[in-house]
């Protein structure tokens, strides 16, 4: 009797473990299959997706008291474009240019910009005309140039792979002079850069 009790007791000691190898086993197997898969998955993804990344660069701006403004070449633009040169500070309906560089591998679409936290419009006016002719720009409205005098004529605000443009906006608020302002932009991918401008000076 005493023999064959320990016998029982040994087999039920052995059991435990034999379930215990394989679950291990299942679980290795289990995680191999999915391992497998998902990089298929993701080869298949990156072979057939395209590059999503979006990098824009805020090079610089001119907010001058200035009638005439300067675009990302270095080149002034036609007088009497920028806004009145005796005002203290930049006042509703005068503008300000930003530079930006698309340094992505694609397109970039412009979704929303934003000066102080105000929302600007496109507009793809076909000349740029005097600040306060509201032929063209006109408070809360922005354009892109692709240089000193060339303004986009695109349905959408867009920059291309490795190109510079301006963004030239017609402010539709009061801005002293000095005043810190936050210029933003989102992409129709819900990428956004941010920058500073201060108002009455230019950088870049």
């Amino acid at each position: 009797m005493t023999t064959s009790y320990g016998k029982i007791q040994h087999r039920r000691a052995v059991a435990p473990v034999i379930a215990t190898l394989l679950m291990v086993a299942i679980a290795v197997v289990g995680g191999t299959i999915i391992f497998v898969f998902s990089q298929g998955f993701f080869s298949q993804s990156q072979i057939s997706g395209n590059p999503s990344i979006e990098s824009i660069k805020i090079l610089g701006y001119d907010a001058r008291d200035a009638d005439a403004l300067r675009a990302h070449d270095g080149i002034t633009m036609a007088a009497g474009t920028g806004g009145n040169s005796t005002s203290q500070g930049k006042l509703t309906d005068e503008r300000v240019t930003i530079f930006l560089k698309n340094d992505s591998v694609n397109q970039v679409l412009f979704s929303e910009i934003r000066i102080g936290g105000a929302v600007y419009q496109y507009d793809s006016s076909p000349a740029l005309s005097a600040w306060d002719d509201a032929a063209d720009l006109t408070p809360g409205q922005y354009s892109v140039m692709t240089d000193s005098l060339s303004i986009l004529q695109e349905q959408a605000a867009t920059t291309h792979p490795g190109q510079t443009v301006t963004i030239i906006a017609d402010l539709n608020d009061n801005f002293p002079i000095g005043r810190d302002t936050q210029f933003k932009l989102t992409t129709t991918n819900g990428a956004v850069f941010v920058g500073t401008i201060v108002m009455s000076q230019n950088n870049g």
